[in-house]
C-alpha cells in the first residue's frame, strides 16, 4: 500500500506536546480559504511512498521512540486505506518499546463525519484535532489555526496527554532548510507568514514560490 506523503520531519516540536514525529499527507479536496498549506492540495502520484518505507523511515528517525507523532496534511482520511495500514504500523512500534508515543491526527473535516464514516480510523488514534479552518475566527489555542477545531482524545493515552484544552501553549513555529526550500513547521498566527516573507526580502532573500498563496 502506498501513501502520497508531502513530508516527513523529526523531531517537531510545534504540533503537540514533546518531541514528534512529523507526516504531512498530499492531497486534500477541502481547499478550506487561506490555508497556508496549499502544496498539499493537489493529489500527486510521483509522491506516494509505501507505507512500509515510512514506517522504516519512522524508526530511523528516531530509534528510541519519539514522544508523539503527529499526522497532518493535506487531508489524511482522503487516504483511508494507506491511513489504516500506517496507524497499525505505528501501533506495532510502539508496542516494542518502553515508552509509548501518542498518534495525534488533524483533518479538515467534520467530528461528525469521522465519527460516522471513519471510526475504525479514529479507534486507532490517541487524539484528533478535526473541522475546517476558518480564517475568520480566532486563533489563539495551541496547535491549531482557528477556534472552532477541538482537540479530541480519543484513547486512555490520549486523555493522558490531552487531559483538558490547552489554552497557555504559545504558538511557535520550526524551520527546516534543504536545497531548494524552507519549510515552515507548525500553526502560523495571522500575518506571521507574510511578515516572514518581508523580512526575508529585507535580507536579500526573495520566496520565489510559497504554500500560502495559489
Amino acid at each position: 500500500m502506498n501513501l502520497q506523503l508531502n513530508k516527513a520531519h523529526f523531531p517537531v516540536t510545534t504540533l503537540g506536546p514533546g518531541r514528534r514525529i512529523g507526516l504531512w499527507t498530499q492531497g486534500c479536496a477541502l481547499h478550506c480559504p487561506d490555508c497556508c498549506a496549499r502544496d498539499t492540495w493537489e493529489p500527486d502520484p510521483d509522491r506516494a511512498v509505501p507505507v512500509a518505507t515510512l514506517l522504516q523511515w519512522c524508526r530511523a528517525a528516531a530509534p528510541a521512540g519519539p514522544d508523539g507523532i503527529t499526522v497532518s496534511g493535506g487531508e489524511p482520511f482522503d487516504q483511508p486505506q494507506a491511513l489504516a495500514e500506517l496507524l497499525d504500523g505505528l501501533a506495532q512500534w510502539r508496542s516494542e518499546l518502553t515508552q509509548p508515543f501518542d498518534i495525534l491526527c488533524y483533518s479538515g473535516r467534520s467530528l461528525a463525519h469521522l465519527e460516522a464514516a471513519h471510526p475504525d480510523l479514529l479507534a486507532r488514534l490517541d487524539a484528533l484535532l478535526p473541522e475546517p479552518f476558518v480564517a475568520a475566527r480566532p486563533s489563539g489555542l495551541a496547535w491549531r489555526g482557528s477556534d472552532n477545531q477541538p482537540l479530541v482524545p480519543l484513547s486512555p493515552l490520549g486523555r493522558t496527554r490531552y487531559p483538558g484544552d490547552p489554552r497557555t501553549v504559545p504558538k511557535r513555529l520550526q524551520f527546516a532548510i534543504d536545497a531548494a526550500s524552507i519549510w515552515c513547521i507548525g500553526i502560523p498566527e495571522r500575518g506571521d507568514l507574510a511578515t516572514l516573507e518581508a523580512l526575508c526580502r529585507n535580507r536579500g532573500l526573495h520566496l520565489e514560490e510559497v504554500s500560502w498563496r495559489a
